[in-house]
């Protein structure tokens, strides 16, 4: 098995997780960390017994000895950081989302796609076994006609202190502010629930209308440097290419719901709903002669590989994977359409 060497871009608290993700690909390797932090990569790279750091990536292509990169800076930086990446012919897995706009979005899958290399973007809710299962019943026609959904992700980190202190710490405070990056929680999870319920339902979006919501939560709306501008809350009406209609939306401030994602998918011959809670997926379904009774039944579920074992596996097999840069730019702009909707007051908008 041909080994792959990956270097991690960006060496905050994500990059731990892809490092551990690596960690289970056979025949993957981590060689190399950037960061402009020197001591943050220092800390990284240790922790990890990393041999090799950079603080620039040009730096890092003099060196070149790595065959791909895992993209985990902050969202506004993703754009300009793999296109000379791609330039390099390196393959790339990128954190989601894949942009800050469908404009650069764009750009990104045109050039992954011109360089022939392994592009993925790193919608973790793939990971679950439920929705990839729910997908494939959706596609064999178990349900029927898909007509109806309802999909939501509901966090609590705004009323909670589970993961940390919101108020005092950068890792949350950055989400809360755009001059800081951030386009809130339809650009943060939003994108996720957006993959979550059109993968299983096997259709794009072809309409949406959408209502933002940013909440007082300091005095001034400020804290330090951070200005709290950034959405808390998005609903959205969602029409899809196959013709079924949904809602779909997103809080941080869903209390007593630390990461849940649910998803309600309605066909002419049954429901399912996709439950994803901390990592750990359900599906269940209500099919056949159990319509009749509307009794629900918890149904079977494989494994799957994780998205950073079927990047590698895809270097390795020179094959293509999804959800690739082309997937992360469609959904962009549904989140570009989406933000457009909210400033024209809800208005229905074409994808």
């Amino acid at each position: 098995m041909n080994e792959v060497r990956i270097l991690i871009l960006g060496t905050g608290g994500m990059a731990n997780s892809h490092v551990e993700g690596f960690k289970e690909a056979p025949g993957a390797r981590v060689v190399a960390g950037i960061d402009t932090n020197q001591e943050r990569l220092d800390a990284f790279l240790n922790k990890h017994d990393i041999p090799h750091g950079f603080t620039s990536i040009a730096d890092a292509l003099a060196w070149g000895e790595f065959d791909a990169v895992s993209n985990v800076t902050p969202d506004s930086v993703h754009h300009m950081t793999t296109l000379p990446l791609l330039a390099a012919h390196k393959h790339v897995l990128c954190e989601k989302p894949l942009a800050v706009n469908h404009h650069d979005a764009v750009e990104m899958a045109e050039r992954a796609a011109a360089a022939g290399v392994v592009n993925m973007v790193n919608l973790t809710y793939r990971n679950g076994a439920a929705l990839i299962e729910a997908n494939r019943l959706i596609q064999e026609g178990v349900i029927g006609e898909v007509r109806h959904f309802e999909a939501s992700y509901l966090q609590s980190w705004l009323t909670q202190p589970a993961w940390g202190e919101w108020s005092t710490e950068s890792q949350w405070l950055w989400r809360l502010s755009t001059a800081h990056g951030s386009n809130g929680v339809l650009g943060d999870v939003g994108v996720h629930i957006l993959d979550f319920a059109t993968y299983a339902a096997n259709s794009a979006v072809s309409n949406i209308s959408c209502r933002l919501q940013t909440f007082h939560k300091a005095e001034n709306d400020k804290i330090g440097e951070y200005v709290l501008d950034a959405n808390d809350s998005a609903v959205m009406n969602v029409r899809l290419d196959n013709g079924a209609i949904g809602v779909v939306h997103t809080t941080r401030f869903a209390s007593g719901h630390m990461n849940d994602l649910t998803l309600k998918i309605y066909g002419t011959k049954g429901g399912l709903e996709v439950v994803d809670k901390l990592g750990h997926s359900a599906l269940r379904g209500c099919i056949g002669p159990d319509l009749k009774t509307a009794e629900w039944k918890d149904l079977p579920i494989g494994k799957v590989d994780t998205n950073y074992v079927r990047f590698v596996k895809a270097i390795q097999n020179d094959l293509p994977v999804l959800p690739d840069f082309a997937r992360g730019a469609a959904l962009q702009k549904v989140l570009d359409q989406a933000v457009a909707s909210n400033a024209q007051g809800g208005l229905d908008l074409a994808i």
